[in-house]
């Protein structure tokens, strides 16, 4: 986050004189104690002080690098998760194309009939696939998918940095969210570049931290 020019100066008082009380800090700036209660509720909430009872306020340390790193580790794949689009193991390879420009989508999850699923067909699967001289409506799309144990999941409750993290590390758009069940594991979302990036846009709008 970007300090203005008052908290910045009550940061430098701190660091100068801290543990100080809000009074002190107000008393130095030539302010009431009211006026500077949201600029010391910001830089607490941020995490650049900290604030003890009967003490007052001090410094962490932390810079504002270091700050923004702990609250991207705070954010977890529930906050940021998506409408999974998932297709049955035995439509075509025409129909999954067609879901796939109709929901306008990347990635389809492939599921059996207790939505567990059982494989994951990128756009780079069904080009590769439309290439061919077989007829696409002929074509299960469980023929050109992605099986399991090679798919990348994650659960709710995942970091969202992690999943990042897999993400560029297998060169993947997207990635189900998944649950465990007496059957296997069922799509429940979907985690895909376009949420990480909405979620880098709210730290930086303030809206998770």
């Amino acid at each position: 986050m970007e300090l203005n020019k008052r908290q910045e100066q009550i940061i430098q008082i701190v660091k100068d004189f801290g543990p100080i009380t809000g009074e002190a800090i107000a008393e130095q700036l030539h302010l009431t104690r009211a006026t500077l209660r949201p600029d010391l509720a910001i830089l607490t909430m941020a995490g650049y002080l900290e604030a003890r009872p009967r003490v007052g306020y001090f410094y962490t340390g932390k810079t504002g690098g270091q700050l923004l790193a702990e609250a991207v580790k705070k954010l977890t794949v529930q906050s940021y998760q998506s409408r999974p689009v998932v297709v049955d193991k035995n439509v075509s390879v025409y129909d999954a194309i067609c879901t796939m420009f109709l929901e306008d989508v990347g990635t389809l999850f492939v599921v059996d009939h207790n939505t567990v699923l059982v494989g994951v067909v990128s756009r780079k699967d069904l080009l590769r696939a439309s290439l061919g001289k077989q007829e696409l409506t002929a074509v299960p799309v469980n023929i050109i998918m992605t099986r399991m144990p090679n798919i990348t999941m994650c659960r709710r409750e995942d970091s969202l940095y992690e999943v990042a993290k897999k993400l560029i590390a297998k060169q993947i758009d997207a990635m189900p969210i998944v649950r465990d069940t007496e059957h296997g594991a069922e799509v429940i979302g979907r985690i895909t570049k376009t949420n990480i990036t909405r979620a880098f846009v709210d730290l930086v709008n303030n809206e998770t931290l």
